[in-house]
């Protein structure tokens, strides 16, 4: 069992019981792949927003969805749903995960209901598949800087040209 870790019904559970110790709720979503600096400073930021900090992780079928594989790259994603899960509810800013197996974090923010909803700064409200549905129960969105580019795409793609 991986303390923090919960299913979606636990956690609106846990949520509506002591909704104190929760809210304002902020949540974030992503694969989270290979966990870097990058990540663990975005989600120091995320956290310091609210009282909490929830974590939607894309599952393995959600990120073998949306992430290519091109020839000669590894299938995505190279970390297995759960233990990624449990790295993330390992680290101090995180105070829950939930993993969602959809393409998009949609379903869960509409369950949940975040006070507010964070992305990294690459990402765009006017795209972001998930505002509307923020925008429609008057939560906020902020996007974060991206204080070091680093993506799991670029970890791998320098592995790969080191191993050429």
């Amino acid at each position: 069992m991986i303390t923090d870790l919960y299913s979606l019904t636990e956690l609106e559970e846990a949520i509506a019981i002591a909704p104190e110790q929760w809210r304002p709720l902020v949540f974030t979503n992503g694969c989270f792949d290979l966990l870097h600096v990058g990540h663990l400073r975005y989600l120091r930021v995320a956290k310091s927003l609210g009282r909490s900090l929830i974590v939607g992780l894309n599952s393995d079928v959600s990120v073998r969805t949306i992430k290519p594989h091109p020839t000669g790259w590894p299938q995505r994603p190279i970390i297995p749903d759960i233990q990624r899960a449990e790295l993330l509810a390992a680290l101090k800013p995180v105070d829950g995960v939930v993993i969602f197996s959809e393409t998009t974090a949609a379903q869960v923010i509409d369950r949940l209901k975040p006070e507010i909803y964070v992305k990294g700064g690459d990402y765009r409200i006017e795209t972001l598949p998930e505002a509307p549905i923020v925008q429609a129960y008057g939560g906020r969105i902020e996007l974060v800087r991206i204080e070091i580019p680093t993506s799991t795409s670029g970890i791998i793609d320098r592995i790969l040209q080191t191993a050429r």
